[in-house]
Protein backbone atom coordinates (compact mmCIF):
# COMPACT_ATOMS: atom_id res chain seq x y z
CA UNK A 1 0.00 0.00 0.00
CA UNK A 2 1.07 3.57 -1.08
CA UNK A 3 2.08 5.80 1.52
CA UNK A 4 -1.16 8.48 2.87
CA UNK A 5 -0.76 11.52 3.25
CA UNK A 6 -2.85 13.11 6.57
CA UNK A 7 -3.67 16.90 6.23
CA UNK A 8 -3.25 18.17 9.74
CA UNK A 9 -5.77 20.32 11.30
CA UNK A 10 -2.99 23.22 12.06
CA UNK A 11 -2.07 23.32 7.72
CA UNK A 12 -5.99 23.75 6.72
CA UNK A 13 -5.97 26.31 9.19
CA UNK A 14 -2.65 27.85 8.10
CA UNK A 15 -4.00 27.51 4.45
CA UNK A 16 -7.67 29.09 5.57
CA UNK A 17 -5.93 32.00 7.21
CA UNK A 18 -3.34 32.44 3.77
CA UNK A 19 -6.36 32.90 2.12
CA UNK A 20 -8.53 35.15 4.32
CA UNK A 21 -5.95 37.68 5.15
CA UNK A 22 -5.40 39.53 1.71
CA UNK A 23 -9.31 39.94 1.72
CA UNK A 24 -9.17 41.39 5.27
CA UNK A 25 -6.80 43.28 5.01
CA UNK A 26 -8.71 44.88 1.69
CA UNK A 27 -11.74 45.13 3.89
CA UNK A 28 -9.62 46.88 6.33
CA UNK A 29 -8.04 49.19 3.79
CA UNK A 30 -11.12 50.14 1.82
CA UNK A 31 -12.95 50.98 5.34
CA UNK A 32 -10.22 53.35 6.58
CA UNK A 33 -10.15 55.32 3.05
CA UNK A 34 -14.37 55.14 3.32
CA UNK A 35 -14.20 56.93 6.96
CA UNK A 36 -10.49 59.27 5.67
CA UNK A 37 -12.94 60.59 2.73
CA UNK A 38 -16.40 60.81 4.29
CA UNK A 39 -13.98 62.96 7.27
CA UNK A 40 -12.76 64.79 4.48
CA UNK A 41 -15.94 65.58 2.82
CA UNK A 42 -17.13 66.75 6.12
CA UNK A 43 -14.79 69.29 7.07
CA UNK A 44 -14.93 70.62 3.77
CA UNK A 45 -18.75 71.26 3.88
CA UNK A 46 -18.15 72.59 7.13
CA UNK A 47 -15.48 74.91 5.93
CA UNK A 48 -18.13 76.13 3.04
CA UNK A 49 -21.00 76.44 5.89
CA UNK A 50 -18.22 78.35 8.49
CA UNK A 51 -17.00 80.85 4.98
CA UNK A 52 -20.79 81.58 4.30
CA UNK A 53 -21.64 82.20 7.68
CA UNK A 54 -18.67 84.73 7.89
CA UNK A 55 -20.57 87.15 5.86
CA UNK A 56 -23.63 87.25 7.72
CA UNK A 57 -24.76 89.68 10.75
CA UNK A 58 -24.22 87.09 13.78
CA UNK A 59 -20.96 84.52 11.97
CA UNK A 60 -20.69 82.57 15.20
CA UNK A 61 -24.53 82.05 16.31
CA UNK A 62 -25.26 81.70 12.03
CA UNK A 63 -22.29 78.42 12.61
CA UNK A 64 -23.59 77.00 15.41
CA UNK A 65 -27.13 76.99 14.15
CA UNK A 66 -26.15 75.21 10.62
CA UNK A 67 -22.67 73.67 11.22
CA UNK A 68 -24.85 70.07 12.09
CA UNK A 69 -26.25 70.70 9.00
CA UNK A 70 -23.00 70.96 6.91
CA UNK A 71 -23.08 66.91 5.06
CA UNK A 72 -27.05 67.76 4.20
CA UNK A 73 -26.09 71.08 3.07
CA UNK A 74 -22.85 70.24 1.11
CA UNK A 75 -21.90 73.15 -0.95
CA UNK A 76 -25.56 73.98 -2.30
CA UNK A 77 -26.34 77.71 -1.31
CA UNK A 78 -30.12 77.03 -1.70
CA UNK A 79 -30.13 73.85 0.55
CA UNK A 80 -27.92 76.50 2.81
CA UNK A 81 -30.64 79.17 3.01
CA UNK A 82 -33.43 76.40 3.35
CA UNK A 83 -31.60 75.50 6.95
CA UNK A 84 -30.90 78.63 7.32
CA UNK A 85 -34.84 79.61 7.86
CA UNK A 86 -35.62 75.80 8.84
CA UNK A 87 -33.87 76.24 11.81
CA UNK A 88 -35.40 79.79 12.01
CA UNK A 89 -38.67 78.31 12.32
CA UNK A 90 -37.73 75.74 14.88
CA UNK A 91 -36.58 78.81 16.90
CA UNK A 92 -39.64 80.40 16.66
CA UNK A 93 -41.51 77.46 17.48
CA UNK A 94 -39.44 77.16 20.21
CA UNK A 95 -40.19 80.52 21.65
CA UNK A 96 -43.80 80.07 21.15
CA UNK A 97 -43.60 77.64 23.42
CA UNK A 98 -41.46 79.20 26.21
CA UNK A 99 -43.61 82.16 25.89
CA UNK A 100 -46.98 80.31 26.22
CA UNK A 101 -45.23 78.43 29.20
CA UNK A 102 -45.07 81.73 30.84
CA UNK A 103 -48.45 82.92 30.17
CA UNK A 104 -49.71 80.26 32.49
CA UNK A 105 -47.67 81.20 35.54
CA UNK A 106 -49.71 82.82 38.51
CA UNK A 107 -49.04 86.22 39.94
CA UNK A 108 -48.70 87.97 36.58
CA UNK A 109 -50.64 91.49 36.49
CA UNK A 110 -52.79 92.50 33.69
CA UNK A 111 -49.83 94.59 31.86
CA UNK A 112 -47.73 91.24 31.85
CA UNK A 113 -50.37 89.38 30.29
CA UNK A 114 -51.12 91.84 27.94
CA UNK A 115 -47.72 92.18 26.86
CA UNK A 116 -47.15 88.42 26.89
CA UNK A 117 -50.42 87.58 24.34
CA UNK A 118 -49.56 90.33 21.86
CA UNK A 119 -46.00 88.65 21.95
CA UNK A 120 -47.42 85.32 21.44
CA UNK A 121 -49.19 86.97 18.25
CA UNK A 122 -46.44 88.47 17.17
CA UNK A 123 -44.54 85.03 17.08
CA UNK A 124 -46.91 83.03 15.80
CA UNK A 125 -46.74 86.06 12.57
CA UNK A 126 -43.42 84.70 12.74
CA UNK A 127 -44.06 81.44 12.52
CA UNK A 128 -46.85 81.76 9.24
CA UNK A 129 -43.86 83.88 7.83
CA UNK A 130 -41.07 81.19 8.00
CA UNK A 131 -42.91 78.75 6.97
CA UNK A 132 -44.28 80.19 3.76
CA UNK A 133 -40.36 81.11 3.13
CA UNK A 134 -39.21 77.39 3.77
CA UNK A 135 -42.16 76.27 1.25
CA UNK A 136 -41.38 79.10 -1.19
CA UNK A 137 -37.41 78.52 -1.06
CA UNK A 138 -38.27 74.50 -1.63
CA UNK A 139 -40.02 75.42 -4.36
CA UNK A 140 -37.48 77.98 -5.85
CA UNK A 141 -38.08 78.37 -9.70
CA UNK A 142 -40.48 74.53 -10.26
CA UNK A 143 -42.69 74.98 -13.23
CA UNK A 144 -41.08 78.38 -14.02
CA UNK A 145 -41.78 80.56 -11.64
CA UNK A 146 -40.62 83.79 -11.24
CA UNK A 147 -37.54 83.08 -9.44
CA UNK A 148 -36.91 86.59 -8.58
CA UNK A 149 -40.22 87.41 -7.75
CA UNK A 150 -40.34 84.11 -5.32
CA UNK A 151 -37.00 85.49 -3.83
CA UNK A 152 -38.10 89.05 -3.26
CA UNK A 153 -41.09 87.64 -1.18
CA UNK A 154 -38.92 85.04 0.83
CA UNK A 155 -36.76 88.23 1.75
CA UNK A 156 -40.04 90.07 3.02
CA UNK A 157 -41.01 87.50 4.76
CA UNK A 158 -37.62 87.26 6.32
CA UNK A 159 -37.42 90.87 7.48
CA UNK A 160 -41.17 90.61 8.73
CA UNK A 161 -40.01 88.38 10.80
CA UNK A 162 -37.40 90.78 12.62
CA UNK A 163 -39.94 93.29 12.68
CA UNK A 164 -42.37 91.23 14.34
CA UNK A 165 -39.76 90.20 16.87
CA UNK A 166 -38.59 93.90 17.43
CA UNK A 167 -42.12 94.37 18.00
CA UNK A 168 -42.41 92.24 20.83
CA UNK A 169 -39.71 92.75 22.69
CA UNK A 170 -40.77 97.23 22.44
CA UNK A 171 -43.50 96.13 24.19
CA UNK A 172 -41.90 96.26 27.48
CA UNK A 173 -40.63 99.81 26.74
CA UNK A 174 -42.48 102.36 29.28
CA UNK A 175 -44.09 99.92 31.09
CA UNK A 176 -43.61 97.65 34.41
CA UNK A 177 -42.95 94.40 33.38
CA UNK A 178 -40.77 91.92 36.06
CA UNK A 179 -37.92 91.01 34.54
CA UNK A 180 -38.71 87.12 35.33
CA UNK A 181 -41.31 87.65 32.50
CA UNK A 182 -38.60 90.02 30.53
CA UNK A 183 -35.83 88.05 30.56
CA UNK A 184 -36.99 84.58 29.19
CA UNK A 185 -38.98 86.25 26.33
CA UNK A 186 -35.98 88.82 25.21
CA UNK A 187 -33.59 86.06 25.26
CA UNK A 188 -36.17 83.71 23.09
CA UNK A 189 -37.08 86.34 20.46
CA UNK A 190 -33.99 88.09 20.60
CA UNK A 191 -32.44 84.54 19.48
CA UNK A 192 -35.15 83.88 16.81
CA UNK A 193 -34.34 87.72 15.75
CA UNK A 194 -30.97 87.00 15.05
CA UNK A 195 -31.44 83.35 13.16
CA UNK A 196 -33.59 85.39 11.03
CA UNK A 197 -31.27 88.18 10.74
CA UNK A 198 -28.25 85.57 8.79
CA UNK A 199 -30.77 83.93 6.90
CA UNK A 200 -31.61 87.40 5.30
CA UNK A 201 -28.04 87.86 4.56
CA UNK A 202 -27.85 83.88 3.24
CA UNK A 203 -30.85 84.96 0.79
CA UNK A 204 -29.51 88.13 -0.01
CA UNK A 205 -26.05 86.36 -1.10
CA UNK A 206 -28.17 84.14 -3.31
CA UNK A 207 -27.59 84.15 -6.93
CA UNK A 208 -29.32 83.10 -9.63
Amino acid sequence: MGAQTFTTPTSNSHHVLTFLLPILLLIIMTNMQTTVATSSSSQTYKTYVKTACNSTTYPLICYQSLSSYASKIKSNPRKLCIYALSVTLQASKNASSAVSKLSKRGGLTPTEKGVINDCLENIKESIDELKDSVSSMNNLGVKGADVQAQLDDIKTWASAVITDDVTCTDGFDGLKVSTAVKTPINNSIVYVARLASNALSLIDSLSY
